[in-house]
């Protein structure tokens, strides 16, 4: 997305309100925004309400009231205020009351970036609002979505969804023709024993009076043999068949939906991690391992289903109006009525499976939470409130379970009834017809089969409807994920740069993970190559984001960040990540040996390189320490090593990348006095000749930084070293002295 695009954020206007629009603004004004509120002015109830912006004014008026004109040189303010439930836009005016426009949170970003471009006009800078807001209600239905920019499970297209799945069948599309082919031929050998057994009625078994037909016994046991060796090539022919349609039907089932989930996990590793912070990861493990299951499912056992029972109907439809069309139409009485209750009941039942896998995404998730911290959940002795989160969830699974399996047996049990009356009337009918000699014995046996042959896949019709239900909601949600943009890694129109200096400019950046409450606000900064930068400031001021927004971990709202003199959204991804180290405060490490660790940023580095960044990194010692040395397994997410070890595993695997910027978030706050030794060794041979970014908690441990940058509420509010700073006697010598309270009192204490 281009964060600093110069749109227009208007929005479609009823013909009324434009009309009054009109009257007020000048023709010369260039409207600049046009948005719509949801709740009246008292915010005690919900009602329309009109915003419109020029670079002169601003307009705000009701479908009863007068317009309110604004003029923008009058305005002293604009912010929005968080509120329960939504917001609220405030307009601070020159010898005027304040102008308040509430919200619902729907509608939180879109005023987020109203207020941010009427700041804008005030001051005086360039209008600059991001149009591409997120959606939180359908397009379509008005509904809302399970989650921004999803997808709206009542709006699910059918068809459109299988054609897409279909399309990853069009690799495979010989193997395809062969499973059609079969089908076929299944289908005609399903068709075909009822007219041989009408014939081994009517001509053997019991023969009529028709002259025409033999009536010695010789002829009549050599027919017999001849369509009982008939029935037999038939299932000869049908078993072969159905093998091989079985086969290609898995086959291509599983292949389609293995491409489909190495798409997916591909997606899914590229994407930004603004697409994470909105999603829990076992929803999204659900996708990759349930959602992909049911697609096989359906694609193995749904669509060959779908597929034969369709040929087989109308084959059998058409026999069955060659017999009899009378019969015929009392055979297919109760299906409209099985139909139509079938769309109707299944529709009802796409619910019950979206609210099952929305449960089982939250057990997956909350399990996967509970069991990665279990060391927590036992340090707490909380073992039995996880216990019961569990089993409330798993419950309420169970009670849908249920429901679904409920309303299922009412279903197939009246559609057995009705069918069950179709036989019946059969039998009737075509027994008075046999019974006045319009038709024979063998044609109403042939009959009576043909009949189940069309009432079983009709049975089946609402289960294959349940298939598709089940499957198609999975599909969505698995093309939800492939369809949202991801990170462009080689964008062939971004400049590469192979080699860089480390010259960082920060130009007036804003950014929120919420676009409705910035964390970072007009961030000014110039970083020299080679520089070293403490960063200092409060939880929660933004040290760590702005380290992000180095990284495009995210993408600035709105500024730029330039490195060496080009915005970094035109450097490609990978050259830009590639010049970037980090360490963090609790580092992350792989299933695998402490080797495949420390050489997971270089792939195909050399042990001898392994090892002497390990070295540099003061890691080398306590690895030959170790039984197995630089083969030890360091267990899931490292837990078999210590927080020191991981911490200088993890420096190791950045001097082995070699970054030209590099960035320490708290590398030394949770380990003893020795290993801080150890490690602040390591770093200080490491930050030579880097760009080097410190976030440390401790104040004491950035005196050697170039350069301390002291942020408070989102801003810069003090730079220089840190003599100078204690100097001024601000923000950062407060710090420095609450510090040194708190460890006196620790001292006490101990």
């Amino acid at each position: 997305m281009d964060t600093e695009q110069t749109a227009r954020l208007l929005e479609p206007t009823p013909d009324h309100i434009e009309a009054r629009l009109d009257a007020v603004i000048a023709e010369d004004e260039e409207v600049l925004v046009r948005v719509s509120a949801d709740m009246a002015p008292d915010a005690a109830r919900f009602g329309d309400r009109w915003l419109a912006m020029t670079a002169k004014r601003l307009v705000i008026l009701t479908a009863d009231e007068e317009p309110l004109s604004v003029p923008v040189d009058e305005i002293l303010r604009v912010h929005t205020e968080p509120l329960v439930g939504g917001g609220r836009l405030e307009v601070e005016r020159r010898d005027a009351p304040t102008v308040h426009v509430p919200y619902t949170q729907s509608l939180s970003d879109k005023f987020s970036e109203v207020a941010r471009g009427l700041e804008q006009l005030r001051v005086g800078r360039p209008f600059r609002v991001d149009s591409a807001l997120e959606a939180m209600r359908c397009t379509r239905c008005n509904r809302l979505l399970p989650e921004r920019d999803g997808i709206c499970p009542a709006c699910i297209h059918k068809w459109s969804t299988l054609k897409r799945i279909s399309a990853f069948l069009a690799p495979y599309r010989w193997k395809a023709v062969v499973m059609a082919l079969a089908s076929v031929i299944t289908t005609g050998a399903e068709l075909a024993p009822p007219l041989v057994i009408k014939h081994l009625f009517d001509n053997v078994l019991v023969p009529s009076q028709d002259p025409s037909l033999p009536a010695d016994l010789e002829t009549r046991f050599q027919l017999l043999g001849f369509l009982v060796l008939t029935l037999i090539s038939i299932r000869l022919v049908s078993w072969g068949a159905e093998w091989v349609h079985g086969w290609v039907a898995v086959w291509l089932g599983a292949r389609a939906t293995a491409d489909i989930r190495s798409q997916l996990y591909q997606r899914l590793e590229i994407l930004s991690l603004q697409f994470y912070d909105k999603r829990k990861v076992g929803a999204l493990m659900s996708r990759v391992t349930r959602d992909t299951g049911r697609l096989q499912d359906f694609l193995v056992d749904g669509l060959p289903y779908l597929v034969i029972n369709g040929l087989l109907i109308v084959g059998i439809v058409g026999l069955l109006l060659w017999m009899s069309w009378e019969l015929t139409l009392i055979t297919l009485a109760p299906v409209p009525i099985i139909m139509v209750w079938g769309v109707v009941f299944w529709k009802r039942m796409r619910r019950f499976f979206r609210r099952w896998g929305e449960t089982w995404s939250n057990l997956t998730d909350r399990t996967a939470e509970a069991l990665t911290g279990i060391r927590v959940v036992k340090a707490f002795a909380q073992e039995g409130r996880e216990i019961g989160t569990f089993d409330r969830l798993n419950r309420r699974i169970t009670d849908i379970g249920v429901q679904t399996s409920v309303n299922r047996t009412i279903f197939f049990s009246t559609v057995t009834f009705l069918t069950g009356l179709g036989v019946i009337a059969v039998w009737f009918f075509g027994g008075q017809e046999v019974i006045d000699g319009k038709m024979s014995l063998g044609t109403l046996i042939a009959f009576y089969s043909y009949m189940f042959m069309v009432y079983g896949p009709l049975e089946w019709f609402g289960e294959v409807n349940s298939w598709m239900s089940r499957a198609f909601a999975g599909a969505e949600r698995v093309f939800e994920v492939i369809d949202t943009v991801p990170e462009s890694f080689d964008d062939d129109k971004a400049l590469r740069m192979q080699d860089m200096e480390g010259r960082i400019t920060f130009r007036d950046v804003t950014f929120g993970y919420d676009k409705s409450k910035p964390v970072l606000k007009g961030i000014d900064l110039d970083i020299q190559p080679g520089e070293m930068i403490g960063l200092v400031g409060r939880s929660g001021v933004g040290k760590t984001t702005l380290i992000n927004l180095i990284a495009r971990f995210y993408d600035a709202d709105h500024g730029s960040i330039e490195l060496d003199g080009i915005d970094i959204r035109r450097i490609r991804l990978r050259d830009l990540r590639r010049q970037i180290g980090i360490v963090l405060q609790d580092p992350v490490l792989f299933s695998g040996t402490i080797a495949e660790n420390i050489g997971y940023g270089k792939p195909g580095a050399r042990l001898d390189e392994v090892m002497a960044a390990a070295r540099l990194a003061n890691a080398h010692n306590f690895v030959l320490a170790k039984p197995d040395g630089y083969e030890t397994q360091v267990g899931e997410q490292g837990n078999r090593l210590s927080g020191g070890e991981r911490q200088r595993v993890a420096i190791a695997r950045a001097m082995l990348h070699n970054p030209r910027i590099l960035v320490l978030d708290e590398a030394t706050s949770s380990v003893d006095v020795e290993t801080e030794r150890q490690i602040q060794q390591a770093m200080d041979r490491m930050v030579e000749g880097r760009t080097t970014f410190a976030i440390a908690h401790r104040l004491s441990t950035l005196r050697d930084a170039g350069r301390l940058v002291v942020m408070d509420e989102g801003r810069i509010v003090e730079q220089g070293t840190h003599a100078e700073l204690m100097q001024r006697q601000g923000v950062f010598h407060d710090l420095v002295k609450m510090q040194q309270e708190a460890s006196k009192i620790i001292a006490i204490a101990e």
